[in-house]
């Protein structure tokens, strides 16, 4: 049965807009039960493989999992899909096709289904995506149909486009989530800017800032204000340039002298349109954790860290005694035992080693 236009606009239609539903595919799957009339829809998903696989099943209708539980808490073979990684991409099949060999266990999946108020079942295996592996399942209080066969066979390669598009989007997800905290740690915030200069995005955290320290909002399609002369042209001149046709090497730029805040300008890869992505510093206050971390990076005393942490914020050794309540004595005998330990030749060589360090990510 071939899918009609009232079907594209019921089913898929709900399928893709269903990627970003917080219950993922919900829609779609609760107008598949009621167009099919089925007691049971679901979406299995497996990523990996083994004992550690990740297991999600979306469903609409009756929770057979949780019905199982309530009819028999022992019985955890109620649901058995231990034959589903052998079918065949694509075809649908029906369940009494597993057990037609052993009579014994027919009859008794026939029973445990039965106490479930399922009659029948039919299954059809998504092509695999990666390691992820998918079935779309309908489960009903009769027997299916070949017109049930029909409408499984005809949205499984819908499904399997659907499934990859939120896969794409999980993985895009995971690596924008992983490179925001990443930015955020190294005290790195961004603005992304068109050939004109003017604003096209710009990082919560570097907005909050100049509120705070400029006084302004900057504001999406506008360029920034109240920066120097040269800082403007230079600005302009690098916007141009790096959504030309060649970007060439970053070039940096101090946008405000005070507050300071320095720039890193570059071509901004990977966007729909050309465009140059601006990095900033932000001020990046050592804490009790980073003195921590140090600690614990490499086996010092904490006092001995404490020490090492003020010395690569710019205090001298006479400036991180008098802030730590040491002796200007007890300070310099730290400073050699750290120069030892850390197998550095002098403050220099120290703070370079702390600077690179992950201790003073925030």
């Amino acid at each position: 049965m071939a899918l009609t236009s009232h079907d594209e606009t019921d089913l898929l239609l709900p399928l893709f807009s269903g990627l970003s539903e917080d219950a993922r595919f919900s829609t779609f799957l609760d107008r598949l039960r009621r167009r099919s009339g089925a007691e049971y829809i679901g979406l299995i998903q497996r990523a990996g493989a083994g004992p550690h696989a990740e297991v999600s099943e979306f469903h609409a209708g009756i929770d057979l999992r949780a019905r199982a539980q309530t009819t028999d808490p022992l019985d955890t073979h109620a649901l058995d899909r231990f034959h589903y990684d052998s079918l065949r991409p694509g075809r649908v099949y029906a369940v009494s096709e597993f057990f037609d060999h052993d009579p014994v266990y027919r009859a008794e999946r026939k029973r445990r289904m039965l106490q479930l108020g399922i009659a029948d079942e039919r299954i059809v295996r998504i092509p695999d995506i990666g390691d992820v592996s998918a079935w779309l399942i309908m489960a009903r209080a009769k027997p299916c149909t070949a017109t049930d066969s029909a409408l499984l066979s005809n949205l499984a390669p819908y499904v399997t486009e659907a499934l990859r598009a939120a896969i794409e989007l999980e993985r895009s997800r995971i690596q924008a989530a992983v490179s925001v905290q990443g930015l955020a740690r190294s005290a790195t915030a961004w603005m992304v800017m068109d050939r004109e200069a003017r604003l096209l995005s710009i990082d919560p955290r570097l907005d909050a800032w100049m509120k705070e320290t400029l006084g302004y909002h900057p504001r999406t399609g506008e360029r920034l204000r109240d920066l120097g002369v040269q800082a403007e042209r230079e600005l302009m001149a690098a916007a141009a340039h790096f959504t030309g046709g060649e970007p060439g090497t970053p070039r940096p730029l101090l946008l405000y002298e005070d507050p300071r805040l320095e720039a890193l300008l570059s071509a901004a890869t990977d966007m729909p349109r050309r465009a140059m992505l601006v990095l900033c510093r932000l001020p990046n206050a050592r804490t009790a954790e980073s003195v921590d971390r140090l600690a614990r990076l490499f086996d010092l005393p904490r006092r001995e860290a404490e020490l090492a942490v003020a010395l690569n914020e710019g205090l001298s050794i006479a400036e991180a005694a008098d802030r730590m309540g040491l002796t200007l004595e007890t300070a310099r005998n730290y400073s050699k035992r750290l120069y030892a330990k850390l197998g550095v030749r002098g403050q220099a060589e120290l703070v370079r080693l702390v600077c690179d360090s992950v201790a003073v990510m925030a």
